[in-house]
C-alpha cells in the first residue's frame, strides 16, 4: 500500500485500517485526501491481503467533520462541477469494492464525512456520533452522493427533512433510521465491533461476498435488472473453486478452506 500524507494505512490480520489523519481540522476532508482515498481503493481490489477495510477519523471528536470550506469558498460553477464529480467517483470507488468497507464514526460525520460514511458498506458509531448533512447553511448542497445514498438508506421523507433544515442526528437516532449496524460506548469498541464483523466475513468465499456487494449495490442504481445481475452473479460463483470447496466441505462435515479463486 503506497504511502499517503494525509490518511494513516496499516494492514494487520487481513484488514486495512484507514484514519484521516486532519486531526487538528477535524479531519476536514480536503481534495487531496480524496484523492488518497481515491489511490488506495484503486489498489484495495488487487491486493490479496487485504480481505476487509475500516475508515475511521484520528481522534475522539470527528469522524470528518465536512469538506474543507477553503476550499468549497474558491469554487465556481465550471470547477464545482468537477469537484463534486471527482467526490462522486471516489465514493463510487469504495462503495463498489468488492472488500467489505466499514466506516468506524466517532464524533461528528457531517457534510461530506457523513457521504463518506454511507458510501460505505456497513457504519459503527460511537455514542457520541453526530451526522448530518448541514450544506445548505453554506447555500450547497450536499455534491458527493448524499441526496442520493442518505434516500436510499432512510427514505425519501426524512432524508428530505435532514437535508432541507440541516439537523445533526445522534447515533441513537441514526440507528432507528437504520443509517448505523451497532452503536458502541467507546471507538475502542467500535473499533473492535467492525474487526468482529469482518472476521466472520473473512471465513467466508471472497468471491462470493464480492458478487454480494455487486448485487446490493444493483438494488440501488437502477443499471438493468437487478434479479439479472444476480442470476450473473450466481453462476459466476458457481464456475469458481470456491463453490467446489464449499460444497464438498459441507457434504464431508468440515470448515472450508476458501482460497478466493
Amino acid at each position: 500500500m503506497a504511502e499517503q500524507k494525509n490518511i494513516l494505512s496499516e494492514i494487520k490480520d487481513g484488514i486495512l485500517y484507514l484514519t484521516i489523519n486532519r486531526e487538528s481540522k477535524l479531519n476536514a476532508l480536503s481534495y487531496k485526501i480524496l484523492e488518497e482515498l481515491n489511490n488506495i481503493f484503486n489498489e484495495v481490489n488487487d491486493n490479496r491481503s487485504i480481505r476487509g477495510v475500516i475508515i475511521t477519523g484520528a481522534g475522539e471528536k470527528a469522524f470528518v467533520a465536512g469538506a474543507d470550506i477553503n476550499e468549497i469558498s474558491e469554487l465556481n460553477e465550471v470547477n464545482a462541477r468537477k469537484f463534486a464529480e471527482f467526490g462522486q467517483e471516489v465514493f463510487q470507488n469504495i462503495e463498489s469494492s468488492h472488500k467489505p468497507v466499514i466506516a468506524v464514526i466517532n464524533g461528528y460525520a457531517l457534510g461530506g464525512g457523513c457521504e463518506l460514511a454511507i458510501a460505505c458498506h456497513m457504519r459503527v458509531a460511537t455514542e457520541n456520533a453526530k451526522l448530518g448533512q448541514p450544506e445548505v447553511n453554506l447555500g450547497i448542497i450536499p455534491g458527493y452522493g448524499g441526496t442520493q445514498r442518505l434516500t436510499h438508506l432512510i427514505g425519501r421523507t426524512k432524508a428530505t427533512e435532514m437535508l432541507m433544515t440541516a439537523d445533526m442526528i445522534d447515533a441513537q437516532e441514526a440507528m432507528r433510521l437504520g443509517m448505523l449496524n451497532y452503536v458502541e460506548p467507546t471507538k475502542e469498541l467500535a473499533i473492535a465491533r467492525a474487526e468482529g464483523i469482518l472476521s466472520k466475513i473473512m471465513k467466508k468465499a471472497p468471491l462470493s461476498i464480492g458478487m454480494i456487494i455487486d448485487c446490493v449495490n444493483a438494488v440501488y442504481e437502477g443499471a438493468g435488472s437487478g434479479f439479472q445481475i444476480e442470476a450473473n452473479s450466481f453462476a459466476r460463483c458457481v464456475k469458481s473453486e470456491d463453490y467446489r470447496e464449499g460444497t464438498k466441505a459441507f457434504l464431508e462435515k468440515r470448515e472450508p478452506n476458501f482460497k478466493g479463486e
